[in-house]
């Protein structure tokens, strides 16, 4: 029997879920810069925008009882990607520690919002 979980924050609704777990596996939508009240965090800083974008992927792993050790999978979306593309990969890589997902780092011309510089989506593995 397939079962299937979903989880949306309150802050909007763009027909999608934040998360959608089928079975043992965890579909994350794309997390961008927000705080709790969904106003834009970090314009013109990719440090903080990176931080509070991994803070809402940790966020919506925590509506499943998961964490950052269940990813297994991650997509980085950075515009300015040659420009910010080592910082955003250094912040991953204290986020993660030890853990290794497979992913990728894919440059784009622009996100959902002017400011906007980073988004993640990813997939994880729940036990």
């Amino acid at each position: 029997m397939t079962i299937i979980q979903t989880y949306n924050h309150t802050l909007w609704d763009h027909g999608i879920s934040q998360g959608y777990l089928v079975d043992n596996t965890l579909y994350i939508s794309g997390q961008f810069s927000h705080n709790a009240e969904g106003k834009f965090v970090g314009a013109g800083d990719i440090r903080a925008q990176m931080t509070q974008t991994l803070e809402n992927l940790d966020a919506v792993l925590q509506q499943f009882g998961a964490t950052k050790h269940n990813l297994a999978y991650v997509e980085l979306y950075l515009t300015n990607a040659l420009e910010h593309g080592e910082t955003a990969i250094g912040l991953f890589k204290e986020y993660v520690g030890e853990h290794r997902p497979a992913g990728s780092m894919i440059g784009v011309t622009y996100l959902a919002f002017p400011e906007q510089w980073v988004e993640v989506r990813a997939v994880a593995h729940i036990d």
